[in-house]
């Protein structure tokens, strides 16, 4: 199979396609590789692959210089259809190979078992249909089955929603313990924010806006980010921001805003959480 070098780390800040459909998911996309995004985020359950992979191909930028990730959606976890399911994404996205993919969410009560679908994305990555594989919304516990199976250095990233009103520590913790990455969905809270007063303050001091403190916050924890807008205006903002260094007694003020606001947790889909 021919493959082209990509970047391997993952780029901190990517362009996420949740929500966003036809047209829209287009003209973001395309937006976004103008103003300078690389990574761009797409699932299988997001109904915009193909869409995606439209924008790309129409776009200017080299396929060596783009860094795509996909996630595999709850009903193709089983061994036999994990690998049809990416291949299909494949054929989407208009791609011979994923930069990554990562599990969406962990198969609903463990009705499959974790060392099953980890095991299948390890046979698609040994196939060569993805560079590297990780996961998205799991526990502690499930992540050390994930560990379990594939191993600590296999998973490229453990993919969870953290802003300032859900720090997710617990699972941030487990997954430093063991020198997985993370990336941050939602960092910006879906603009909530902008109109935190604690947040306001710390923009106004150094000059900048609430969301790019936010996205700094992350960073500066040595998250990668993936926030997402259909606006020019701010998809350059969440880019090509003046990265700020909060000061320790910032970071402790951004820490006081933990009130467990959890925004994406789905009836019948979310887990246990820590």
């Amino acid at each position: 199979m021919h493959t082209t070098t990509q970047p391997s780390a993952i780029p901190a800040i990517g362009l996420g396609t949740f929500r966003l459909q036809g047209q829209v998911v287009i003209d973001s996309v395309t937006t976004g590789l103008a103003v300078g995004y690389r990574h761009i985020d797409t699932a299988q359950i997001y109904g915009n692959e193909a869409e995606v992979g439209q924008a790309m191909v129409a776009s200017a930028v080299p396929r060596d210089e783009l860094f795509v990730t996909t996630k595999i959606w709850i009903e193709n976890l089983q061994r036999d259809k994990l690998i049809p399911s990416l291949k299909d994404s494949l054929h989407k996205l208009q791609l011979e190979q994923l930069d990554l993919t990562l599990i969406h969410w962990p198969s609903p009560q463990d009705a499959i078992p974790v060392a099953e679908y980890m095991a299948a994305l390890a046979d698609a990555k040994a196939q060569g249909l993805t560079r590297a594989i990780g996961v998205s919304n799991f526990t502690s516990a499930q992540l050390q089955q994930a560990i379990d199976t594939v191993g600590a250095a296999e998973i490229a990233t453990q993919q969870i929603e953290i802003h300032p009103f859900l720090q997710n520590r617990t699972v941030i913790e487990f997954a430093r313990s063991q020198s997985i990455h993370i990336t941050a969905y939602m960092p910006l809270a879906y603009g909530k924010v902008v109109i935190d007063p604690v947040i306001v303050a710390i923009a106004a001091k150094h000059g900048v806006t609430p969301a790019q403190v936010a996205l700094s916050w992350s960073l500066q924890q040595g998250f990668a980010v993936i926030p997402s807008s259909t606006k020019r205006a701010n998809l350059e903002a969440n880019l090509h921001f003046q990265r700020i260094t909060l000061s320790p007694d910032e970071m402790a003020q951004m820490a006081t805003l933990e009130r467990g606001e959890r925004l994406a947790n789905p009836d019948g889909l979310a887990p246990q959480w820590d």
